[in-house]
């Protein structure tokens, strides 16, 4: 009867973390970061092309987010060490972009240390959100 409420409840905890992470949207992404920045916060996606586009000069070979996304958020971009492919920023040419919180945390913390050399603050995050979300 016990191993019987154990899965019970794994499988409960699990249906809920399902839930949690197909709730996850662009909008809700950038509504927690902008909540997260502070009361009267809006996001603007003015500031978050100003951000994506700036050359932060901490690394030669990653100077801004354009070096491996490029300067058109809506085609596809190529790392610049790796080569590896990366596919459209901008939420109209890939629908996929920011719909899991978690994975959208690891690259923002990733590539804000890499890029700008430190991790980027939750008005930030809401507002690069915010300009691709925009159409950029």
């Amino acid at each position: 009867m016990k191993s019987v409420a154990i899965v019970a409840l794994l499988a409960a905890g699990l249906l809920c973390a399902t839930a949690a992470t197909a709730a996850d949207t662009p909008q809700t992404l950038q509504a927690a970061y902008a909540a997260q920045a502070g009361a009267g916060f809006a996001a603007s996606a003015e500031r978050g092309r100003a951000l994506f586009t700036k050359r932060h000069g901490v690394s030669a070979d990653l100077p801004a987010c354009t070096q491996c996304h490029s300067n058109d958020p809506s085609a596809a971009g190529k790392h610049a060490i790796t080569g590896k492919l990366i596919e459209p920023m901008a939420v109209r040419a890939n629908p996929q972009r920011f719909t899991d919180a978690a994975k959208s945390e690891k690259w923002f913390r990733r590539n804000c240390r890499e890029v700008v050399g430190r991790e980027c603050t939750a008005g930030e995050k809401a507002d690069v959100i915010a300009y691709l979300r925009a159409g950029a």
